[in-house]
């Protein structure tokens, strides 16, 4: 969840992220449909009071849910996020993470498959260019 006119990354994007022992501190960045750099903090860290969640909450943002519906720890995990807003009216994002920049098919189809078991409609993902023209070594410098 970003605020009004922030830009997302459209490509290669890559998101670092390390645990200081009671949350996760992530630096995403990637090229924004302008085809500039861009870069976003942020932190995931535990839902309050005992809710089996997460909480993702990045600069610019407001905290939002942080669902992990399946992963294997290793190569993928697919994240939901839904939340209300403004009387009524909802915002949803759900990813695809990968740990390279290539996905095999047996672990897109699991997020798949878990994605269209809560009712989300995976026609309207877009892919994320990922691959060797992406500067990935400039990203890091971010």
């Amino acid at each position: 969840m970003l605020a009004s006119g922030t830009k997302l990354p459209s490509q290669t994007t890559h998101t670092n992220s390390s645990s200081n022992g009671s949350k996760f501190i992530a630096k995403s960045t990637g090229i924004n449909a302008d085809g500039n750099l861009m870069r976003h903090n942020g932190q995931v860290l535990p839902m309050p009071l005992g809710d089996p969640h997460l909480s993702i909450d990045y600069e610019g943002s407001f905290t939002a849910p942080y669902v992990i519906l399946d992963t294997d720890y290793e190569n993928f995990s697919c994240i939901y996020s839904c939340v209300e807003f403004n009387y009524g009216y909802y915002a949803d994002f759900a990813f695809i993470f990968s740990r390279s920049p290539s996905l095999s098919d047996q672990y897109l189809r699991r997020c798949e498959a878990a994605f269209k078991e809560i009712g989300v409609d995976v026609s309207r993902f877009a892919k994320t260019v990922q691959g060797s023209n992406c500067p990935y070594d400039t990203q890091k410098s971010l």
